[in-house]
Formats: C-alpha cells, sequence, structure tokens
C-alpha cells in the first residue's frame, strides 16, 4: 500500500508539473507560485477537518512547516525556471539532486536499510530521471541559478514532511502550506502587479497548487507505511508523466534519450515495488 501511495503522489505531482509548466509560460511564476499554495492550503484544510486527527502535536506541526518552506523554495525556483524555459536543465537537476540528497539523509541520518531490490531500483532512478528530463541540453547557468536551490527545495520538503507522525493526521501538510504561503508574502509584496492575472488563470493556478497538496497528503500517507527512502524515490518518478502528456497532447517527439529514460523509470518502480 505505501509503494502504491507514492506511485499515485508521483501522479498528482507529474499533472502538477505538466500544468503549472504550461501556466508559468502565460503568467508570472510568482503569481503560480504563490497562487498555488494558497490553493493547497484551502484543500489541505479541507482534508484535515475531514479525517480527524486522535491527537495533533506541535513537533509535527513544526515538521510540516519546515515542509512547507522547502516546497516554497522548490516551487519558486522550479516555476522560474521553466517561465525562462529552461525545462531541460531545471527538471533534472531539481529531481536528481533532490532524490539523491532525500536518500542519503534517510540512509545517514535516519537509519534507512533498503533491501537489494530497492537499492537496485534506486541505483536505476536517478539515471532514469536524468534521461527522462531530457537533461543536457542547454548551459549551466540555470542549473545552478535554479535548478539546485529546488534541489534543495524538494529534498527539505520530503525528509521534513517524513518526520510526522501519524497522529497528527493531515494538519502537518496544511501547516506545510501556510508556510509556503508566508515564505512568498514578502516577495508578493514588493511585485504587487506580477499578482496581477485573469480570474481564469488565477483559478488554474489555485487548482494547480490543490493538484501538489494532494500529492503531498498521498506522500505523507506513503511515508508512514514505507522507508522514506523508498517513498520518495517512488514519489519523485513525476518527470515520467508531463513526458508523456507532452507526447500525447503536445505531439512531442519521443528521443531515444528520453525512450530510455521511461524504460529505465519503469524499472525502477518495478524493483522499489517488488523491494
Amino acid at each position: 500500500m505505501g509503494a502504491l501511495l507514492a506511485l499515485a503522489s508521483a501522479v498528482c505531482y507529474g499533472l502538477v508539473d505538466f500544468a503549472g509548466g504550461m501556466l508559468s509560460r502565460r503568467v508570472h511564476h510568482l503569481t503560480v507560485s504563490l497562487l498555488g499554495r494558497l490553493g493547497g492550503l484551502l484543500l489541505a484544510c479541507a482534508a484535515a477537518l475531514l479525517f480527524t486527527a486522535p491527537e495533533p502535536h506541535h513537533a509535527d506541526l513544526l515538521w510540516g512547516a519546515l515542509s512547507g518552506l522547502g516546497s516554497g523554495v522548490a516551487m519558486l525556483f522550479l516555476n522560474r525556471g521553466l517561465s525562462r524555459g529552461a525545462m531541460s536543465v531545471v527538471v533534472p537537476v531539481s529531481a536528481v539532486t533532490g532524490v539523491a540528497l532525500s536518500v542519503l539523509c534517510g540512509v545517514l541520518v535516519l537509519g534507512d536499510r533498503p533491501g537489494a531490490v530497492a537499492w537496485a531500483g534506486i541505483a536505476v532512478t536517478v539515471p532514469a530521471l536524468w534521461l527522462v528530463s531530457g537533461a543536457g541540453s542547454t548551459g549551466r547557468g540555470p542549473a545552478v541559478t535554479d535548478g539546485l536551490p529546488a534541489s534543495a527545495g524538494v529534498a527539505v520538503q520530503y525528509l521534513a514532511l517524513g518526520q510526522a507522525g501519524p497522529g497528527s493526521g493531515l494538519w502537518p501538510v496544511a501547516a506545510g502550506r501556510a508556510a509556503a504561503v508566508l515564505l512568498l508574502l514578502p516577495a508578493a509584496a514588493r511585485h504587487p502587479r506580477r499578482l496581477r492575472t485573469p480570474p481564469r488563470r488565477a483559478a488554474e493556478a489555485l487548482l494547480i497548487g490543490a493538484g501538489a497538496a494532494l500529492g503531498l497528503i498521498l506522500y505523507l500517507l506513503a511515508v508512514q507505511r514505507q522507508l522514506l527512502a523508498v517513498a520518495v524515490v517512488l514519489a519523485s518518478l513525476y518527470p515520467a508523466l508531463p513526458v508523456l502528456l507532452g507526447l500525447a497532447l503536445l505531439h512531442e517527439r519521443l528521443t531515444p534519450r528520453r525512450t530510455a529514460g521511461l524504460l529505465g523509470a519503469a524499472a525502477a518502480t518495478v524493483l522499489l515495488t517488488l523491494g
């Protein structure tokens, strides 16, 4: 069940990644990031109220808030990179480095001990994510200025949320969305004109953020039933879905590099699920 929940989280994030990338070409990335966090906050609060927690703990809420700060940083830099047209650099760098940092911390700091089959899946995942995201086609600048901060945010998001106990229900996710909104508010206050957007685009950003919050809820449920290192890797397979959507909806070409990446992602999914 933990593996299935993590894969469902990856599907949510894949849809959000695709939709967010398309919207960031039409609306300023700060608007997409802030309204997205607000949409996620609304969904997370509704879900937390619906699924009551036995006894929310302050420590779990703090872990959730730290996760939200990481999420806010990740989405801000990721959307900025997408708006610059640097998807082929920012997405693979953020995905691969975020996974590597999360797995290393899970094993070295938190004491996770994946089995041999799971380790094989992790080993396959890193090059698969790099290939499926179309890495290596543009320069190094976006990788440093956008990709690396985004990857650090991704790692903090997953690692911190994984420390929240089941007794607090879904409130850690809500706390994280609130923290992400607070993180982005100063930038929004400095550039209020960038937030001006048609109602339709604003609604799209809110829905995208709600989808991201749903992905985090599924991840939180997964990590309560699965090793954090394995859950992170499965949830991080999301870059494969935008590639498939691009093929189906945008009629993009499937390059040999991305074909190898998709096959690697499929193999990693099987190995990590069995492991």
